[in-house]
């Protein structure tokens, strides 16, 4: 199939004898720009996605960070595809930290979903790249790296590569080009029975224009995409020597420990150090204007002394501000209301005023905090001669580097990032939620040595940037036949996902608004963003709506999905194989949820039981996605599984309390999540459609809590309409299946 959406160009330069192919949406002036730097800068050729070595190996340029999701393997198999590389000569390396990496690809990607209008896409397309440039985004999130990056820019890096070493073997052959074709990283004339490797062509190919519109392959003609390729991140990570931010050393670093005020947003008044600075190893006590941090030789030494440091923070009116306040607020703006449209479809009004029959229900979700295994980190050396590095791990790369360099007063173009594994990110290393960066760069500012500064699993667990906390009110009416005419909802925002509220059944009447919800706790995008909210709620509700009208959840979903083959198709496969409508064990039950988000359509079944204590145990989850294609099975199967574990402790155990306006929470015995002991069977079931690729990292996190609330109330006749589950005390099991 041509591809001819927009246009792309390749920059293209020799150096070492190989042939760097780099591709991107964005005009000749970029191109101009790629092959000027790239030749100028000697080794720091990698501003491209593509190398080509005489050797005929192949390297590949990841943009995207790798934090445990395997993109690094994925975009490359993308890349290595649609170039016929033969995979066993191809390396994958992380990009640079660079604007020629700035993604454009995340601009109009994300602008689509985020509901641009129509009339803006070509506008966005051919401006993508220059924003992403002024804005410094090399992101990694939203499940994005495959279906955006991957589609869009590597797989068309691989089939111009193509094209353009076929072209130079057909001249060097003086054959036609329709006579040549490729294999595993080599270009064959069949007829004559030549041929000649990519690393052979790779300085001829150099000087050829790439073709504007590069023809993919189509799905029955991969040869690497689709296939269970072991990932190249894995060895590293189980021998120990993957480096990950908080692993940086570099020669003559000191640390940091720091005390952030703990009601946010409040200043520090003042400090009494006592004897802190004649202690052993301590170098400076670095006051800042919401923390106080303690520099020594040593993080240990750092954290001990900074215990014994007293400081004082100004007095706030938030801090009085409690869970039960902020839910007390929303509770009111509910009720006042005043509230934003988020979806009006039909006549709301009148269908409630002819109403036979109105349920109605309240939900609320709690605050919650990322808490990655890799605690929130920044080393940062600000050079005297005007240059400066930084070492984290992160989502974001060059937006990072770039507001290092702003905070140090140093150019970008003279900051080196030193890039790593992420050792979990979850939404909590994305932009904007840049407190211990910010924190990095000031008190290293104060320095001439690299300082790293750390947040302790309990600074990371206090000062995070936290889901939102969101209560959500429904209503729904029923007529005299007991079908339901009409659906209202009003929830707390801010709307950080446009459309998670919205529902994919056939209620011709809907009324979907969005009240005031701000507080000042802060808050930043987390696993799924608004849908895991919005998820627990929608489909919670839909399930009592169903018990309500004397329907079986799983038909009566499946009826008013009529005009949504796809989650009818995911609903039935998952329900299929968990053995939906057939004997279960004796006290078991099956909850259902079915959710769509980030391009992928997925269904979950939990089968649950209630033990001798009356708390719920999760026996299986069986999953059912269709995202278009997987691109490495075993990989998504991974996600899936990781989603759903997310998801599950999120359900059972995720609550951020807040008490006198700060976070309650310490560490992990606060915040408990699912252990291996813990952890259900999950059954992951890939369904491949003609649809576009979606995504993978986020999409199963969603639906868990409703499925498993919604076996609980099959169980004990009780309905969970607050999270987490642990808060409550369950009766004796009643078996109410409808």
């Amino acid at each position: 199939m041509k591809i001819n959406r927009r246009r792309f160009l390749l920059s293209s330069a020799v150096v070492g004898g190989g042939v760097l192919i780099g591709y991107s949406a964005t005009r000749p002036s970029r191109h101009r720009r790629a092959n000027e730097e790239l030749a100028a800068a000697g080794e720091n050729y990698v501003t491209s996605f593509l190398k080509i070595d005489a050797d005929n190996t192949v390297t590949v340029y990841v943009p995207h960070a790798e934090m445990g999701q395997g993109v690094h393997t994925s975009l490359s198999m993308m890349a290595a595809d649609e170039l016929d590389a033969n995979w066993e000569l191809v390396n994958i390396e992380q990009a640079p930290a660079t604007d020629l990496f700035a993604n454009g690809d995340l601009v109009t990607g994300f602008a689509g979903e985020l509901g641009a209008p129509s009339f803006l896409a070509p506008l966005i397309s051919v401006s993508a790249v220059k924003i992403a440039e002024l804005g410094n985004l090399q992101t990694t999130g939203g499940s994005s790296s495959v279906r955006f990056t991957g589609e869009h820019s590597m797989r068309y890096a691989g089939a111009a590569a193509r094209e353009m070493l076929i072209d130079c073997a057909a001249s060097r052959w003086q054959v036609p080009a329709s006579e040549c074709t490729t294999a595993l990283s080599h270009v064959h004339h069949n007829a004559s029975g030549r041929s000649l490797t990519y690393g052979e062509l790779a300085a001829d190919a150099a000087l050829l224009e790439p073709s504007k519109e590069p023809t993919l392959k189509t799905r029955e003609q991969y040869n690497i995409m689709g296939k269970a390729i072991s990932r190249n991140d894995i060895p590293a990570k189980v021998d120990g020597t993957a480096p990950y931010g908080i692993d940086a050393n570099p020669e003559g670093m000191l640390y940091a420990a720091i005390r952030l005020a703990p009601v946010f947003g409040t200043k520090l008044v003042s400090v009494d150090a006592g004897d802190v600075l004649s202690r052993r190893g301590i170098k400076r006590i670095v006051e800042l204007e919401d923390s106080v941090a303690v520099v020594a030789d040593s993080y240990w030494r750092a954290k001990m002394a900074l215990a014994d440091v007293v400081s004082v923070f100004e007095d706030s009116p938030n801090a009085s501000v409690s869970t039960d306040s902020i839910f007390a607020q929303f509770d009111a703006s509910l009720a006042s209301g005043e509230s934003d449209e988020d979806r009006e479809l039909g006549d709301s009004p009148a269908a409630f005023e002819s109403a036979s029959d109105v349920i109605e229900a309240s939900y609320r979700v709690p605050y919650l905090a990322h808490a990655p295994m890799e605690p929130m980190n920044c080393t940062v050396h600000l050079h005297e001669d005007g240059t400066a590095e930084v070492w984290t791990s992160t989502q974001d790369a060059l937006g990072i580097k770039s507001r290092v360099a702003s905070i140090l007063g140093v150019s970008a173009d003279k900051t080196t990032f030193h890039h790593s594994y992420v050792g979990g990110g979850f939404g909590r290393r994305l932009p904007f939620t840049w407190n211990v960066i910010d924190h990095a760069a000031l008190i290293a500012k104060e320095f001439n040595v690299p300082v790293k500064t750390v947040l302790s699993r309990e600074d990371d667990m206090q000062q995070d940037y936290y889901r939102p906390a969101v209560a959500s009110n429904f209503r729904a009416a029923f007529d005299a036949s007991g079908l339901v005419r009409a659906w209202e909802n009003r929830f707390t925002g801010p709307i950080q996902t446009p459309g998670a509220a919205h529902i994919p059944y056939a209620i011709d009447n809907q009324s979907i608004r969005v009240v005031d919800g701000e507080t000042h706790i802060p808050i930043a995008a987390w696993r799924s963003v608004d849908h895991s909210q919005q998820t627990f709620f929608t489909e919670s509700f839909i399930d009592e709506v169903a018990h309500r009208a004397g329907k079986n959840p799983y038909q009566f979903r499946m009826d008013l999905l009529k005009d949504h083959p796809r989650h009818q198709r995911v609903l039935q496969t998952a329900a299929e194989a968990a053995g939906y409508g057939r004997n279960l064990p004796e006290g078991h039950a099956l909850g259902i949820a079915v959710q769509e988000s980030f391009g992928s359509v997925v269904a979950e079944i939990a089968e649950v039981s209630m033990d001798s204590n009356l708390r719920p145990v999760v026996h299986k989850v069986t999953c059912a996605i269709d995202c278009g294609f997987a691109v490495n099975p075993d990989t998504a199967a991974s996600q899936i599984e990781s989603g759903i574990i997310f998801g599950l402790t999120a359900a059972m155990y995720g609550e951020i309390k807040i008490e006198g306006g700060a976070v309650a929470n310490n560490n992990f015995p606060d915040y408990e999540m699912v252990r291996m002991a813990t952890s259900p069977e999950i059954d992951v079931h890939i369904l491949e459609s003609d649809n576009t690729l979606g995504g993978f990292g986020e999409p199963a996190t969603p639906p868990l809590a409703a499925a498993v609330t919604n076996a609980i109330y099959i169980l004990t006749g009780e309905r969970v309409r607050e999270l987490p589950i642990k808060n409550h005390k369950f009766q004796k099991p009643s078996l109410a299946q409808v």
